[in-house]
């Protein structure tokens, strides 16, 4: 993956959280990318391409950072199972 350097001004207060660890550098830059993702700028499979991953790394990193791939309300959640049943009874099954 090719990288670049970034200069970005943060609170000094946050300084420390600031990791130097791959495996913590990853998730800092997944996290920064998340909300392009959540306002639909960019997918989960660009995401990922942009970090070097694929992209279920990349939604197993979110959920461990308790991020859900999928976030869908219970009604939501109910329509989508009334649709599948909708189209099984419509397939004969």
């Amino acid at each position: 993956m090719e990288t670049t350097c970034v200069e970005m001004e943060i609170p000094v207060a946050m300084k420390p959280y600031i990791s130097t660890k791959p495996d913590e550098i990853l998730i800092q830059r997944a996290l920064l990318l998340y909300p392009f993702i959540r306002n639909l700028t960019i997918s989960h499979g660009r995401a990922a391409e942009i970090l070097g991953i694929s992209k279920w790394q990349l939604i197993d990193l979110y959920a461990k950072e308790g991020i859900p791939y999928i976030s869908l309300s219970w009604s939501e959640v109910e329509e989508d199972a009334a649709n599948c049943l909708s189209v099984m009874k419509k397939a004969g099954r």
